[in-house]
């Protein structure tokens, strides 16, 4: 006994050594009642000081593992390792069986289960998440120590479900420099899209069971679309957004209890919604009566031409668009905030939703935020990302068009580009023989409503550097054409 014990370097050295002993009381190595060995011949054994025995003697007795008694040593509690004479009444479960429809659904349209384990040194395309290298350290700990300093033992605590109100009201201004109407509006503070969009469909009536979207669309949004029951139509793309002519087939077909857009930089293809077509679809959707979710994602990420407005700017004084917004692909997904913007008698509601199930966002990480927004830091930093992106957006570019044999190239701005090969192509049996390469990419099938796109790709460069992105790129315009024979 006491021969397995090893210090880590940086931790603590008493919390090691009372830590240790919990283990050899809690399976039993040490009985309730047993003396434990004098603090100068622990010492010895463990070749630690005293003092740190000593300290993690107090500390265990402070647990209720140990008691001492005057003049002689310390004993074992008779109740610490009580769960080691109970492991006769256990029993096991087959959890398996026990889970529910929801949960297996979530398990089936889990692709983090089910994708590519790929070796270190692979050339990787399947992120769409910030490059790291980029992230602004210095003014991060800047807005952390300025914040901490103003009211750091209120950040500490709970906070309120709506959110950190100097943040929302710092993104209802952001929100109007985007050309929304807020009257009437208010916001609600998320873990990032994912809870936002959660939190929203949940609180829909699901009268008709039918959601309208693109086709393709967020994978992310399908899986929850799906979980919360909602059937999904997918109406094509064409080079400037969704096809307004199929999407009008389908609304005079069916209803549908709402539609789901992402109308900038549009994941997975990239494509940015025109003005007119954006002003078209909310004319289609005032007309059948169909409240609109909006995802803003990656609307900072412009390399070039003028803003283009969101869709519940287009809206105008209208409640009818739910607008879900979202810097983790522009600042630092780390930081797992996001808001939900919409009429302020829907937010009333999802605010009970937000406080019954996660209570608050992290207060600490929205005050963080907050700080590091007001301090004026997303301005500079975004004039850096963007060139940085950008730089890598037409390198990609120019090496999808220099090497790989597609019919259709997609992406006008933000961290991917999206691939269409002729039909009858197969990227799945492409990124099987890529990887045998070393290089892996995204499938585009799982961003399909309908189960198809299996000729398509999307290829996530914002974390690749620039010689891999080359090598990358003809490694699958080379396997490509192969088989195309």
């Amino acid at each position: 006994m006491f021969k397995d014990f090893k210090l880590i370097a940086g931790r603590p050295v008493y919390i090691q050594v009372k830590d240790y002993m919990k283990r050899l009381i809690i399976k039993g190595a040490l009985q309730g009642g047993q003396k434990l060995p004098s603090t100068r011949e622990l010492s010895v054994l463990l070749k630690v000081s005293r003092n740190s025995i000593i300290a993690a003697y107090t500390g265990l007795e402070d647990d209720g593992f140990a008691y001492a008694v005057q003049g002689q040593g310390s004993y074992v509690a008779s109740e610490a390792n009580a769960s080691v004479h109970a492991a006769d009444s256990s029993w096991s479960m087959d959890w398996k069986a026990r889970m529910n429809g929801h949960a297996r659904l979530a398990e089936e349209l889990d692709i983090m289960k089910r994708g590519i384990r790929a070796a270190k040194g692979t050339i990787s395309f399947t992120s769409i998440a910030p490059d790291e290298n980029l992230f602004d350290l210095d003014n991060v700990k800047r807005a952390f120590m300025d914040r901490m300093s103003v009211e750091g033992n209120v950040l500490l605590n709970y906070g309120y479900a709506k959110g950190y109100k100097p943040l929302i009201d710092y993104l209802r201004q952001y929100m109007e420099h985007k050309g929304v109407d807020m009257k009437g509006k208010d916001i609600l503070i998320t873990n990032g899209f994912t809870e936002g969009f959660d939190i929203v469909l949940s609180a829909l009536s699901t009268g008709n069971s039918a959601v309208i979207s693109e086709n393709p669309t967020h994978h992310t949004a399908i899986k929850n679309l799906k979980l919360h029951g909602f059937d999904i139509t997918g109406i094509t793309m064409e080079r400037d957004g969704i096809h307004l002519g199929e999407l009008t087939q389908a609304l005079e077909k069916g209803a549908y209890d709402c539609a789901y857009f992402v109308p900038s930089y549009h994941n997975p293809t990239g494509i940015v919604m025109s003005p007119e077509k954006r002003l078209g679809l909310m004319k289609l959707m005032a007309n059948y009566k169909i409240p609109v979710i909006e995802d803003g994602f990656n609307e900072e990420l412009r390399y070039s031409g003028s803003h283009v407005a969101p869709l519940i700017a287009t809206a105008g004084a209208g409640n009818s668009v739910v607008y879900l917004g979202s810097f983790s692909k522009v600042l630092f997904p780390g930081l797992r905030v996001g808001w939900v913007l919409a009429d302020q008698e829907l937010i009333y509601y999802l605010e009970s939703i937000k406080r019954a199930r996660s209570i608050h966002t992290s207060t600490l990480d929205q005050s963080i935020l907050y700080q590091y927004l007001y301090n004026g830091n997303l301005e500079k930093y975004l004039k850096r990302a963007k060139a940085e992106y950008k730089r890598k957006y037409e390198l990609t570019l120019q090496c999808c068009k220099e090497y790989i044999p597609y019919t259709a190239l997609s992406g006008d701005g933000g961290l991917h580009l999206f691939v269409t090969f002729a039909e009858g192509f197969n990227t799945r049996v492409l990124l099987n023989a890529c990887l045998a390469q070393g290089v892996i990419f995204t499938a585009g099938d799982i961003f399909f409503t309908d189960g198809k796109g299996q000729h398509t790709l999307r290829l996530g460069f914002s974390r690749v550097a620039d010689e891999d992105i080359r090598k990358g790129i003809e490694i699958i315009g080379r396997t490509a054409r192969e088989l195309m024979g």
